[in-house]
């Protein structure tokens, strides 16, 4: 096993970033991504599963849920592989923070900023149009800000390509962490920082209880299985692809081995279609 855990585990990022012995560490990652009118001084963290109006409405579970002490409020998510209408959900996952500061009787409808920050172990784009690094708000159609007391920050973390040399800034340190933690077995001199030395402590899995083992064992096997499930999906995914521009070809007369050439299908799977 190795040295230290995954953070894209649920165990694992919850670890890291859910304790309240570690809130530290979540407040550092989080000013490191938001403005500066916006900084966390200290948070508590809420209740992650978030009650509906009605049984029929559906329940929203988040992996942290905080509040800041000048009253901010962040949805933290960890998403291990790609899902429908992700946007779709930050926004729903959104509407809870926002539903809860109303108030009864006479109110001036004035909210707290709210912030979903979701890190995401897949691309959620295409390769070639990526951003690691996306905060989104409220604009006009001249570009002129709107309302900034609404964020969502995506990290897409396949996207972070920085080696060791080439980290600049705290935020480039925390990203490079996150994405090459289970790969360590040391602590490099780049990371040699008090909240980092606190992170791979909190991280190695030598210093787990025997009950803490046994489930981040449980989390990190479901994590390969998710892996599994969405890999096996994208090769069956191309597959079907290259099936469909072959018969294209092959229905406009171009030559088999032409068709083989350009598709990776062999000869013998191309007469069969």
């Amino acid at each position: 096993m190795a040295k230290y855990i995954n953070p894209y585990t649920d165990f694992g990022f919850k670890k890291l970033f859910g304790e309240e012995g570690n809130k530290n560490l979540l407040i550092d990652f989080l000013n490191q991504l938001l403005p500066f009118h916006h900084q966390i001084a200290d948070l508590t963290f809420q209740n992650v599963e978030q009650l509906p109006d009605t049984n029929e409405e559906r329940k929203a579970f988040f992996d942290i849920h905080c509040k800041s002490a000048s009253g901010e409020r962040f949805i933290v998510e960890m998403q291990k592989a790609k899902v429908d209408f992700f946007k779709d959900r930050a926004l729903y996952y959104l509407s809870y923070p926002i539903r809860e500061q109303a108030q009864r009787g006479e109110w001036n409808f004035e909210l707290s900023a709210i912030y979903f920050i979701a890190v995401l172990d897949f691309w959620y784009e295409p390769k070639k149009t990526a951003k690691f690094h996306r905060h989104v708000v409220l604009k006009d159609q001249d570009d002129d800000p709107f309302y900034d007391k609404l964020g969502l920050i995506f990290l897409q973390m396949p996207a972070f390509e920085k080696e060791e040399s080439e980290l600049e800034t705290h935020f480039d340190k925390w990203a490079y962490f996150l994405k090459n933690l289970e790969k360590m077995d040391n602590i490099p001199q780049i990371l040699n920082e008090s909240v980092f030395a606190q992170a791979f402590n909190t991280a190695e899995v030598a210093n787990l209880s025997k009950q803490q083992r046994e489930d981040y064992e449980k989390s990190r096997l479901s994590y390969i299985g998710v892996k599994q499930v969405s890999e096996t999906a994208k090769k069956e995914g191309a597959e079907q692809e290259k099936m469909s521009i072959a018969k294209s070809m092959k229905s406009d007369g171009l030559a088999t081995s032409m068709i083989s050439r350009h598709t990776g299908l062999t000869e013998e799977e191309i007469e069969k279609l």
